[in-house]
């Protein structure tokens, strides 16, 4: 690992942000910054949760709708479980939802509604971890805290010539990002980190020829940025296999349940099923069932093949019950991709 002047790298990286920034519907702009204007701590909070494992151009969107539905947190924390889950529909990873939930009912409660401004501050409060509790605040309140995310860390991985394969080099990386954040502005360095990583220092082909950070870079002098961060083979996921039963009643009435609080898509809205484990199970209530095909959704840890039975009628069901204001948009994407299947069916 060569070593580096990080007063420089950060000097640079700063200047090159203030020129490039990207403009996010959560961010305030290095030059909204430099006049004052201070970035709300509930958005940043809010963006940080919802960009977890999920893409900006995924959350733009989501981020507009729920500060249109709830623009304070004493709105969100007041806020129906069904309603919240129902907008994170589509989303993905919804522990990060009733996370959401808990953790606005705790600033509004114990903390007046006002963010904590501190990361150990932000890390007492339900589901906050280390990135997001760093993330709000050195964003939020310009604390020098150290940020890591994927894109920081391949950042460093390179820029340092780190040679350990991801996930043994989490503490190493960490160090690293350490030494380049700023006493000054760590908020926008932590912002120009991931904006760098985002839109030059990519995962493949980086556009090393116009980074500010080009004549730094151990990994680009060495000619190996493009295979840093090394990392482990990933182990292959199994596939499991279950069923789904999608009964409409002739009023267009759907069956539907609400999955448990904890576990897989917990609290989601979704149609009766089995356990997913390739043992079918008995229908939730009796009817004229037809096959209408198989989707398939990947998860974090397995694959799965979902066969879909589809059927119209009505009947005291065992599980679950009919929901007359049924919206599609409410479930999460692997019972929409269901849907969407049943529905077809029903078309032919």
């Amino acid at each position: 690992m060569r070593e580096i002047d990080c007063e420089v790298a950060g000097a640079r990286l700063l200047r090159w942000y203030d020129a490039h920034a990207r403009a996010m519907p959560w961010r305030v702009g290095p030059a909204d910054r430099a006049v004052g204007v201070r970035p709300d701590p509930y958005h940043v909070w809010l963006s940080e949760v919802m960009l977890q494992q999920t893409t900006v151009a995924a959350v733009r969107d989501y981020f507009r709708r729920f500060l249109a539905r709830w623009p304070r947190v004493e709105d969100l924390a007041a806020a129906e479980d069904a309603a919240v889950m129902g907008e994170w529909a589509g989303l993905g990873y919804y522990a990060r939802a009733r996370n959401l939930l808990a953790c606005a009912r705790a600033v509004v409660r114990d903390h007046g509604g006002q963010f904590p401004k501190t990361v150990e501050g932000l890390r007492a409060l339900p589901g906050v971890g280390p990135y997001t509790a760093a993330a709000v605040a050195s964003i939020a309140f310009d604390a020098p805290a150290v940020v890591v995310d994927g894109n920081v860390e391949r950042v460093c991985a390179r820029l340092f010539a780190v040679q350990t394969p991801l996930p043994a080099a989490k503490p190493e990386l960490v160090r690293l990002a350490g030494l380049l954040t700023p006493d000054l502005r760590p908020g926008d360095h932590a912002q120009a980190m991931m904006d760098l990583g985002a839109t030059i220092c990519t995962p493949r082909n980086p556009t090393c020829g116009i980074c500010p950070l080009l004549g730094l870079c151990a990994g680009q002098a060495a000619g190996a940025a493009a295979e840093l961060p090394r990392k482990l083979a990933k182990p292959v996921k199994p596939v499991r296999q279950g069923v789904v039963w999608v009964l409409q009643r002739p009023d267009g009435a759907v069956l539907v349940e609400r999955r448990p609080e904890r576990g897989l898509l917990g609290g989601m809205l979704g149609f009766p099923g089995d356990a997913w484990d390739g043992g079918g199970g008995p229908a939730p209530v009796s009817a004229n069932w037809t096959d209408a095909g198989e989707v398939r959704h990947t998860f974090t840890h397995f694959h799965l093949q979902l066969r879909v039975m589809v059927a119209t009628g009505a009947g005291n069901p065992e599980r679950g019950g009919f929901m007359a204001d049924f919206r599609p948009d409410d479930l999460p994407t692997v019972m929409r991709k269901a849907w969407d299947a049943a529905t077809l069916r029903a078309v032919e």
